[in-house]
């Protein structure tokens, strides 16, 4: 049992799953304080200093905290947006890469084809 459960443990995709858990924690973390710090403050100037979360609805006794769910509506909004623009400059980098790297094997695949013509070349020569 022990066995097993080193090769499941240890298999590449679980360590994998792990750190990508990790990183995105760190990641969330980042985004929460740029949305916190950063855009939220940005858009209380932009509203005049409105302050979501403190919106209230009262009905008797009840009370309904609707900012705090409008507040959260932005929040996803703002993180949305902070990850769908990571997300697209990390593709245009990765993109950037698998580019360069196609350029040097069409280079080598040139180099090649060059080095197949001549030795057709030579064989039919003798």
């Amino acid at each position: 049992m022990w066995e097993d459960f080193k090769k499941f443990a240890f298999q590449g995709n679980v360590l994998d799953l792990a750190i990508a858990v990790m990183i995105g924690g760190a990641f969330g973390k980042i985004v929460t304080s740029l949305v916190d710090h950063i855009m939220m403050p940005l858009v209380g100037i932009l509203l005049n200093g409105v302050n979501f979360e403190h919106l209230t609805y009262t009905i008797g006794n009840i009370e309904i905290l609707y900012g705090s769910f409008i507040q959260s509506v932005v929040d996803f909004f703002f993180i949305s947006i902070s990850i769908f623009l990571f997300v697209r400059l990390f593709m245009r980098f990765k993109q950037q890469e698998e580019e360069t790297e196609k350029t040097e094997i069409d280079v080598t695949e040139e180099l090649l084809t060059e080095i197949r013509d001549l030795l057709k070349e030579q064989h039919k020569e003798r």
